[in-house]
């Protein structure tokens, strides 16, 4: 695979006498490799006591096994989404005391029965899953307010923690799940989710489970659990620094140049990893879409990959494609997982501040098929794992392109047109470094239509002349 980071250019004219957007895809122009979207089942995420309040947030255990397997088929299937990435959490009741025996079954039944369901069907095609695997929050006793979501790490403790990370490892290497990376946190970042004293878990506020991960804590915890790693058989398994709310915290609040500037650290980091919210006000939830921090350590260590490990499905419709693409061309990352693509609203305390999704679940057991599926659609099934990002560009910031290099692999080139704007919009997409000299098009609109089959478009003079309707995505996969 040849990595071109280069600048294409466009005519200095605008196309069709200035009646058309000129855009360009230029295949033969890969910017980096694609590992694939992928997809995220998210079952307990904030009850302080489990046997009190056993949270099943996905929403499966409502489901007959019928409705499961459509679910199943439809995210992972021939026709489905075909994700290439699966997100597990793992929360703080898999040990109670230091020493004590590990269950991991318990208040994790539904994500693997997800996971593994997803992996049968997978591999049946012969494709595979890539499966990352995050700390969502640590057992009480490790932290030194003793409680569930306690904010602090205990120091006498952080081995007890690192081992609570390799076991769950351990355990679904184990059980056959093709465990990839372990993630030190999630939003671990956000010391303001604390009252100053820390002295309470501020449940009320309705936040998922956390602790506090500073710069140092993040750069001498990827040091500890390597060796951990490497004595229990997990080689194979790398380290991410855990996952920042959005790119901006990651390289401003301090966490990219402290990993860059620890040897040891640098050099046992395995893939580069924050969440992709976007927050374009100034502000505390402030988030823009850039790659500081992952070209910070990228030039010390070029084979880095970065993944988004969670972003919002905003309102579902083409504005979250805008942001896909940001991710990818502005944040300048290999991969994608949205936050949980099936929710059961009525089980997250407070309502969901990201209600998005693919499917949601009711309590009488029924389940609707969200917008979101649609949407995210257009682009998981145009990027599959092994294709490269090619280079695009469009002259109409209402425009936004991304497109997927067959890269050697056999998937077509594909190429994702959306038009943010209120109006149709006519663009000339100039074509250029693919094989194809057809593309098959399907189409989601925020108002109708679902992943609508609209025909072939042949190329022309090296061109496709397509009319965008208004907040409308269309991808174009190569035939």
């Amino acid at each position: 695979m040849v990595i071109i980071a280069g600048f294409g250019c466009l005519c200095r004219a605008q196309d069709r006498n200035f009646t058309a957007v000129r855009a360009t895809v230029d295949f033969s122009k890969v910017l980096r490799l694609w590992d694939g979207f992928g997809v995220n089942y998210v079952e307990t995420a904030q009850t302080p006591d489990y046997s009190k309040d056993a949270q099943e947030y996905g929403g499966f255990s409502l489901l007959t096994e019928s409705d499961r397997g459509k679910i199943l088929d439809m995210i992972f299937g021939d026709d489905g989404l075909r994700p290439g990435v699966v997100k597990m959490f793992f929360g703080p009741f898999h040990q109670t005391e230091p020493g004590g025996a590990f269950d991991h079954e318990k208040t994790t039944n539904w994500m693997r029965y997800f996971v593994r369901g997803g992996l049968k069907t997978t591999r049946a095609r012969g494709d595979d899953l890539q499966i990352f695997t995050t700390l969502y929050g640590p057992p009480a006793y490790v932290t030194k307010q003793k409680f569930v979501r306690g904010r602090d790490l205990d120091p006498d403790h952080k081995y007890d923690c690192a081992q609570y990370i390799v076991d769950w490892a351990r355990y679904l290497k184990e059980q056959g799940f093709p465990i990839r990376y372990v993630s030190l946190h999630n939003e671990g970042e956000d010391w303001r989710r604390w009252p100053a004293s820390g002295e309470t878990a501020n449940w009320e506020r309705g936040h998922d489970y956390n602790l506090f991960w500073s710069p140092e804590q993040v750069v001498e915890f990827i040091k500890i659990l390597r060796p951990l790693l490497d004595r229990a058989n997990l080689e194979e398994v790398g380290i991410t620094p855990g996952e920042c709310t959005n790119w901006y915290r990651f390289s401003a609040w301090g966490y990219a140049d402290a990993i860059a500037e620890d040897e040891g650290a640098l050099a046992a980091l395995g893939l580069i990893t924050s969440h992709g919210f976007y927050g374009g006000n100034y502000g505390r939830w402030f988030g823009e879409h850039r790659s500081v921090g992952t070209d910070i350590l990228r030039a010390r260590r070029p084979d880095l990959h970065a993944w988004v490990t969670s972003t919002s499905w905003s309102k579902m419709d083409a504005d979250n494609i805008k942001e896909m693409h940001g991710n990818i061309y502005t944040a300048k990352v290999n991969s994608i997982t949205p936050w949980a693509c099936i929710q059961r609203p009525e089980k997250w305390v407070g309502g969901d501040p990201n209600p998005g999704t693919a499917f949601r679940v009711y309590e009488d057991g029924t389940y609707e098929v969200m917008r979101g599926y649609y949407v995210y659609k257009q682009v998981c099934r145009a990027g599959q794992p092994g294709m490269g990002v090619a280079w695009t560009a469009a002259m109409d910031s209402e425009v936004a392109l991304i497109a997927f290099s067959s890269n050697e692999t056999d998937n077509p080139d594909s190429f994702i047109v959306t038009n943010l704007g209120k109006e149709a919009k006519t663009i000339a997409v100039h074509v250029k470094g693919s094989g194809s000299r057809a593309f098959e098009a399907f189409r989601t609109t925020d108002e109708g239509e679902r992943y609508r089959a609209i025909g072939s478009h042949q190329l022309k003079e090296d061109q496709v002349l397509y009319d965008a309707p208004a907040r409308s995505v269309t991808t174009f996969l190569g035939k």
